[in-house]
């Protein structure tokens, strides 16, 4: 039976743990140059209604070098983006393809395309959800700390898609989880209740400084997404003290790392001295949505 991969709280701890032994397999393999062609002739659609960097190079170098060819579609040039109904585009795109990743804004449209999609769909960032990336940011830590699962993560900023999916995390994985936004800017209640109901251990504030205290993995990302460039005076005014710099992080544990999604606006929510200093591993968290996605396709599409 095919599996989607939507939402980190649609899968197991002990799936996402064999994700991520996957993932440390084919990182050395790559690193080694040992041919890994676990997708030899398979096809990923990748469907984007939202501009990419990470996520477009990450997924088709990866189909590559996994053997497989990834198609880049711009929704503006299918039928899709001139109205389509979505299922009709999911039940032909099964026919074509050993796979689907949706890049996107509503969460609805990548569940109503896994509804109606005969092979797997993956969720490349939604509106409510970026799983991928939440993976690659979990995956890096585990490189640096083995006991990453007994840390304390700490969310900094924007109550957005990145910080529903630590949410998620939180409530598979079991760290306690810190996350502060100014008022008005919390993440969704849905995805808080939802996560709660599961047993995570989550700490809500207003005050970036009681987040960060002994924390063990500072976070944060831009303060206004994609789609929400108009409300930027607004939205810098309104998180003002919420930047992570020297002096937040000299609050955290001594040997705290930092994490950051990109692209980062250096010197707004964080300054470009923490991006570049000795505890950020921001761009081995950006090399690791390769491995990650690697490891999330072979599961997902190998025979």
């Amino acid at each position: 039976m095919k599996k989607d991969f939507l939402s980190l709280s649609d899968w197991s701890l002990d799936d996402l743990e064999a994700i991520f032994a996957l993932t440390r397999d084919l990182k050395a393999k790559q690193q080694q140059r040992i041919p890994h062609r676990l997708l030899d002739g398979k096809t990923l659609a990748m469907i984007f209604e939202k501009s990419s960097t990470r996520t477009r190079v990450s997924f088709e170098v990866g189909m590559f070098q996994l053997g497989g060819h990834a198609l880049f579609l711009h929704s503006g040039n299918t039928q899709m983006g001139r109205g389509e109904p979505i299922r009709d585009s999911a039940k032909v795109m099964s026919r074509y393809c050993d796979g689907v990743m949706i890049r996107t804004f509503a969460h609805s449209i990548v569940e109503e395309f896994a509804a109606h999609s005969s092979v797997p769909i993956i969720n490349g960032l939604t509106d409510l959800n970026h799983p991928c990336q939440l993976m690659a940011d979990l995956f890096t830590v585990s490189e640096h700390r083995s006991n990453y699962r007994d840390l304390v993560y700490c969310w900094i900023g924007d109550g957005n898609n990145m910080a529903n999916s630590w949410i998620n995390a939180s409530s598979v994985f079991g760290f306690e989880l810190r996350i502060a936004t100014p008022k008005g800017y919390e993440p969704d209640p849905g995805v808080i209740e939802k996560a709660r109901q599961a047993g995570a251990r989550l700490i809500l504030t207003s005050d970036p400084c009681e987040a960060a205290a002994g924390a063990d993995i500072l976070n944060t990302d831009v303060w206004a997404s994609m789609g929400q460039e108009e409300e930027q005076q607004i939205r810098a005014k309104a998180f003002a003290g919420f930047q992570i710099n020297s002096k937040l992080l000299s609050t955290a544990n001594t040997d705290a790392l930092v994490l950051h999604c990109l692209p980062a606006h250096r010197d707004e929510e964080i300054t470009n001295e923490v991006i570049e200093g000795s505890q950020s591993i921001i761009f081995d968290e950006a090399e690791n949505r390769l491995h990650v996605q690697k490891a999330i396709m072979a599961t997902l599409m190998a025979d």
